[in-house]
């Protein structure tokens, strides 16, 4: 439902600033008297810390501080449970907090006056370790006799069919039917193995942030995350105080894509400025950001599906080992969200499926754009295309005939809370842009014919892939946004401040605020200011993932208008109303059977992709990509069309040339130049975003959920159109010109 401001391509009110250089950035902040921080990571993966000895390190000249696991008073965090040291080592009361786990554990940290001091004590600091037994293959952690990495997970039901039960984490599953019987009435089964690898953030801006107690004695730390209210409730846990005795603001974030959902340095320079009563400054280097965050989640599956001969889904057996890394962080939600992905929103009447999160020592696995249902969709998308060749059938074909519609259920046991539409029509849209038409007999897909001027050695292909996620958090949370407006003036309206903690992470969400409000609130938008993002001014809006923060902050300031409206109406001045809206209630799902109710709205999306693979060399080329979207209401369709763009280049690179290499527990991809991002080298000639808004009821003007949509379907597409170019099925990735070219070669 467009208005004057929703729907409409407004410019972006951070965009002079961002592109001037001026925007100030958590790096950028600086205090007179302000002191540096370097961390000593642990460079090991997995080790007891026997003893920490820091004298030699606190003599070096401008060394203010060294601090240890024994100045932390509650020496733990985690974001989904608290099984992680702030710092490791010796003298707390926190069991197993003088374990490392993984190489980025945080050992110590030095503050000093200056950076050169800083690293100077840091080299100072002697550490003795006692190494621990390694661990780096979740199926090799699932034995009986694999190394323990941690107490049992509270909450995790093993099952009796699973022997073991060392080092899982998280355990998700769904029975629908009989599986084991429809074998016998299928036409065709595809067995298939895949390994889906992990994928680094690469955000542009490195961990960074600047501690300091404010003018009302607070903890302030500024830095850039996603989810500010959850950040200060960490710190407080971790330093014993109450959560108002702790402020975090965020001024410009240099993006996130997940990467800054849990811990990196806000507990640490929290600690340093609350012991110091002195601000403290910290910026990681890139190699240092690399070690020190989370990555997507390593999967090793084995998927068996079935079809009877008129191309009907029979059955889906899939069995999932997931990296869940060293800590626990956000691996059972991702997973959550793997296990209502990976068979697609197809009708399986039949479906057995069976998700393991396991402890490693490698990096912890946590979220990334599309949590979980990237490496879910590429399961079930490869597994629909090989099923549709099996059959003799078009895959556009295929799948429109196995699509759920409005009513069925999904393997979960519940429909789709809409009419299921967008799933059809970004289907649609995404074949025809290249080239798939309908005829009498069904859709038939593009040629993949030589072109004019193209050598020998060139293989073109096409292929397709569709994709279904949830918006907003799931699995039974009471998902909440809070807003806050005030209206100043006299007779009329002359200025209205927003007050929203909603965290803009290079996407969008302030302008996006504002728009909305001066719809809302049938103002000029040049009347409409949106405050910054701090504890201190505002409740909590909830973390920017989960492709939630238009969906529900937007609902938030409808209601916070509405109602500083009628204050004003009432003759009030300055009018102030808060609101806080609670989206449509979800279930947990049944730990034996999956079967709930676990989303309240979902977003639709498909991609095609052209190909052209030199065989010579195994080098890919994409001419064009596209990407057909269901946003419901694009609020700024400009801004809609940049998330699109950017997701599926993104997506891109996860599926061609990021390869993030851990050997024995240590990464050896640490900078750029040795993990590989997509350049403007290696980008499609064009990248075709098309929007298709069929609204959400529960949405605000229409809007549902699309930021990490785009990126979902894109590996299965690639690795679709690489199949009809060379015949290959590459059921590992990232499908690098070696791995191309070893494909080619029968190796």
């Amino acid at each position: 439902m467009k208005g004057n401001y929703v729907g409409q391509s407004l410019p972006r009110i951070d965009a002079r600033t961002k592109v001037t250089g001026t925007a100030p950035y958590p790096g950028d902040f600086s205090m007179e008297g302000q002191l540096i921080m370097k961390v000593l990571f642990a460079g090991r993966p997995h080790a007891r810390v026997v003893s920490i000895d820091t004298r030699e390190a606190e003599q070096v000249p401008g060394c203010v501080a060294v601090f240890t696991a024994a100045d932390v008073p509650v020496n733990e965090y985690g974001l989904q449970y608290p099984d992680q040291p702030v710092l490791c080592g010796p003298g707390g009361d926190k069991a197993g907090a003088d374990i490392v786990r993984f190489v980025g554990d945080q050992v110590a940290v030095v503050v000093a006056e200056t950076a050169a001091a800083a690293v100077q004590a840091r080299e100072l600091i002697t550490v003795e370790y006692e190494d621990l037994p390694v661990v780096t293959d979740p199926r090799a952690a699932l034995q009986p006799d694999a190394p323990r990495l941690h107490p049992p997970y509270p909450g995790i039901t093993i099952h009796p069919e699973l022997v073991y039960e060392g080092n899982i984490v998280s355990r998700h599953r769904i029975r629908r039917g009989d599986v084991d019987a429809a074998w016998a009435n299928a036409a065709v089964i595809v067995e298939t193995e895949y390994e889906i690898p992990g994928q680094e953030h690469a955000f542009l801006q490195p961990e960074a942030g600047l501690g300091y107690i404010d003018e009302e004695g607070r903890v302030t730390v500024v830095v850039s995350s996603q989810w500010a209210h959850e950040d200060r409730h960490e710190i407080a846990h971790a330093l014993g105080l109450e959560e108002e005795q702790v402020r975090v603001i965020y001024p410009a974030i240099g993006g996130a894509f997940g990467g800054k959902e849990d811990m990196s340095v806000q507990i640490i320079l929290a600690l340093a400025a609350w012991k110091l009563r002195r601000p403290v400054k910290i910026v990681w280097s890139r190699e240092e950001s690399i070690v020190g965050h989370h990555k997507r989640h390593r999967v090793f599956a084995r998927a068996r599906w079935a079809a009877d001969g008129e191309g009907q889904l029979l059955a889906a057996e899939t069995k999932i080992v997931a990296d869940a890394g060293a800590y626990t962080y956000t691996t059972n939600k991702v997973l959550g969200n793997l296990v209502l992905t990976v068979n697609g929103p197809y009708r399986i009447p039949n479906v057995k499926t069976e998700v393991l999160g396991v402890y490693t020592n490698n990096i912890p696995g946590g979220a990334f754009r599309g949590f979980g249902a990237p490496q879910g969709n590429f399961i079930a998308e490869s597994q629909m295309n090989k099923l549709a060749e099996a059959l003799g059938l078009d895959p556009v074909e295929f799948r429109l005939r196995n699509l759920v519609r409005a009513g069925e259920p999904m393997p979960w046991g519940k429909p789709l809370p809409d009419d299921a539409r967008g799933l059809t029509d970004t289907l649609i849209a995404a074949a025809e842009a290249v080239g798939w038409r309908k005829s009498d007999t069904g859709w038939v897909a593009p040629r993949s014919a030589a072109r004019p001027g193209d050598p020998p050695a060139l293989q073109r292909g096409t292929g397709i892939a569709l994709g279904v996620k949830n918006v907003g958090f799931s699995f039974g949370y009471q998902e909440n946004a809070w807003a806050g407006i005030e209206l100043r003036g006299d007779a009329e309206i002359a200025e209205a401040r927003v007050y929203a903690a909603s965290s803009d992470v290079g996407q969008g969400t302030r302008t996006v605020i504002r728009q909305m409000a001066a719809e809302a609130l049938e103002l000029p938008i040049e009347k409409v200011h949106v405050e910054a993002t701090d504890t201190a001014i505002t409740g909590s809006s909830g973390s920017c993932s989960a492709s939630r923060m238009t969906f529900m902050i937007g609902n938030a300031i409808r209601g916070a208008a509405a109602a500083a409206l009628e204050k004003w109406h009432d003759e009030e001045r300055p009018a102030q109303a808060d609101f806080t809206y609670l989206a449509p209630k979800t279930t947990q799902i049944d730990p034996e059977t999956g079967y709930g109710h676990p989303n309240f709205s979902y977003g639709y999306v498909a991609v095609a992709a052209e190909i052209a693979v030199d065989t010579e060399t195994g080098a890919l080329h994409f001419p064009c990509l596209v990407c057909a979207n269901d946003v419901g209401q694009a609020i700024n369709p400009r801004m809609v069309e940049g998330q699109i763009e950017g997701g599926v280049i993104q997506g891109l690179g996860w599926a061609t040339t990021e390869n993030f290499i851990e050997k024995d527990g240590r990464p050896l991809t640490t900078t750029l130049s040795t993990y590989l991002i997509p350049t403007i080298a290696d980008i499609p000639d064009e990248v075709q975003a098309i929007i298709i808004e069929n609204a959400e009821q529960h949405g605000p003007w229409g809007a549902r959920g699309m930021g990490e949509m785009p990126f979902i379907p894109v590996a299965a597409a690639v690795h679709h159109a690489l199949r009809n170019a060379t015949g290959i099925w590459y059921n590992r990735f990232p499908v690098t010109v070696e791995r191309v070219l070893r494909g080619l070669k029968g190796k």
